[in-house]
Parts: structure tokens; C-alpha cells; sequence
């Protein structure tokens, strides 16, 4: 199967070399490769808004996960936003020696150091996170409420339908 965009009007060509696919198949690649292109759009976006206000992503996720969800663990913090066991810490560090977070114990359990937000990075964060919603609204604009609303719904159901299949396929 050879893929070919049409420069003509934009849309996406499948030029069938060697194989027969099924239109429900042929519409399953479509769907896929445009749903990457939308998510590498909205993503690039994303990035430019949050490297305009003088943090990497990981800072910024460190620092939004503990504004929404209060003080975590380090490796709690780590697996909500997809960094390793090494990034996190790095990243935790580099906040705690611009005096953004703090650590401290867990009232719970002593072995358990907590990662909080100071009064400086809970300014910074409430900002950066106010400017970063401001470019994702303006990003995604172009879509009516009730759009918006459909996408959210649908793009849960193919992610949570599609870890169901990666799960089923990991046992096998």
C-alpha cells in the first residue's frame, strides 16, 4: 500500500500497489493519518505556547500537575505525565533550585517524600497556565462548542477502545 498526498485539494490518496483493502480498512488509515496530522498540529501549538513563557514541557507539566492535584509523590508525578523515573527527579530538581517547588514529608508515611508548589510557583504556574489556556482556546476555535464537545467524547472512546485492543493484543 503506497500513500500519496493529493496537493491539489489537500486530501489524502491511497494508491493500492499490492494488497485489497476493505473501504472500512482504507477509511480506518485514513482516519489514523488524520487524526496525526491534527494531533501533531494542536501539539505544535501547545509547545510554542509553553516554551513562550520561559519553561520547558516537563517544568510546565510538573508544575500544572501539582497546581490541579495537589502535592504527589515524585514518581506519582512522573507517571501522570509520562516522564521516567530519572526525568522527573531531574525535573523536580531543577524547579526546587529555582525555588518553584518544595519537598517534604508525608504526614502518612515517612518514606514517602511529597513534591509542593511554593507561593512563587503557584504565581507562576496559575499565570503560565491561564496564558497556555488562552492558546489552546484560540487553537481550537475554529470549533463550535458543541464540535468540541463531540471531539472530547469521541477521541475518549478511540483512545480507551484502542488500550483495550493494545491490552488484548499484549496477552496474547
Amino acid at each position: 500500500m503506497c500513500y500519496s498526498k493529493n496537493v491539489g485539494n489537500g486530501s489524502i490518496q491511497m494508491n493500492d500497489k499490492s494488497t485489497k483493502q476493505t473501504k472500512a480498512e482504507e477509511q480506518a488509515v485514513k482516519l489514523w493519518l488524520l487524526l496525526s496530522k491534527a494531533s501533531r498540529s494542536v501539539e505544535a501549538r501547545a509547545h510554542a505556547s509553553i516554551e513562550g513563557l520561559d519553561m520547558c514541557l516537563s517544568d510546565f507539566a510538573v508544575l500544572e500537575s501539582i497546581l490541579h492535584k495537589g502535592p504527589m509523590p515524585v514518581n506519582t508525578i512522573g507517571k501522570k505525565i509520562l516522564l521516567t523515573s530519572g526525568s522527573i527527579t531531574s525535573a523536580v530538581d531543577r524547579l526546587e533550585s529555582r525555588g518553584l517547588v518544595f519537598r517534604s514529608d508525608d504526614p502518612n508515611d515517612r518514606r514517602v517524600r511529597l513534591v509542593d508548589l511554593t507561593a512563587e510557583g503557584r504565581r507562576l504556574i496559575t499565570r503560565a497556565f491561564d496564558r497556555h489556556a488562552l492558546d489552546m482556546h484560540d487553537a481550537l476555535d475554529h470549533l463550535d462548542k458543541s464540535e468540541k464537545q463531540q471531539l472530547m467524547v469521541l477521541l475518549k472512546k478511540l483512545g480507551k477502545g484502542a488500550e483495550a485492543k493494545a491490552a488484548s493484543m499484549r496477552k496474547r
